[in-house]
């Protein structure tokens, strides 16, 4: 074998590419999920260049390849299926979800809904998870003042909304504590 692994990749991709992704979107229902068996086929084939044999044995060798990669990725998707069902059991018996807004909000679920992202996920972090500056600092990956200031903001729009909503709630812009 006198060719350099780069250049006998280069050569496999060459002429195996289309057949594999021909393969994979016949396999998987999702195209993006078909160009991700490709990909991992080809990182498998990269690691193991050395080990691919010659010729048209090569492409073979790519489909096997190509093969278990599917059948891991089956595997995954029926042990997150399984998860994601034991978690919705656990969830219908929570007395967190009988706490959860439905979709008949209340004029404030109404204004925090009108609240940018960053917003509700600040009010949320303090009012909801009792979260203070600090520890939201490193969640967010900024600084405390940089939350402090935020969160200050974030107050004023939610207690703005509020007011233009004729809503009194006379607690959303304290600047300590878990009140809003």
């Amino acid at each position: 074998m006198g060719v350099d692994p780069e250049s006998r990749f280069e050569e496999i991709y060459g002429s195996s590419y289309g057949l594999l992704l021909g393969y994979a979107l016949r396999r998987c229902p999702d195209p993006d999920d078909a160009a991700d068996l490709v990909a991992e086929t080809f990182t498998v084939a990269w690691r193991r260049i050395e080990e691919v044999p010659e010729g048209d044995e090569a492409r073979l060798w790519l489909f096997g390849v190509a093969r278990r990669v599917l059948a891991n990725h089956r595997r995954g998707e029926r042990r997150h299926e399984q998860r994601t069902a034991a978690l919705r059991e656990e969830l219908a018996a929570s007395r967190f979800i009988a706490e959860l807004p439905g979709e008949d909000l209340s004029g404030m679920g109404r204004v925090f809904r009108t609240l940018s992202e960053e917003d509700r996920e600040l009010l949320s972090l303090v009012a909801w998870e009792r979260l203070d500056p600090g520890q939201i600092s490193k969640i967010l990956g900024i600084s405390r003042n940089a939350v402090r200031v935020r969160l200050y903001r974030a107050r004023k729009r939610f207690a703005r909304g509020l007011s233009e909503a004729g809503i009194e709630y006379p607690h959303v812009v304290a600047v300590e504590g878990n009140a809003l």
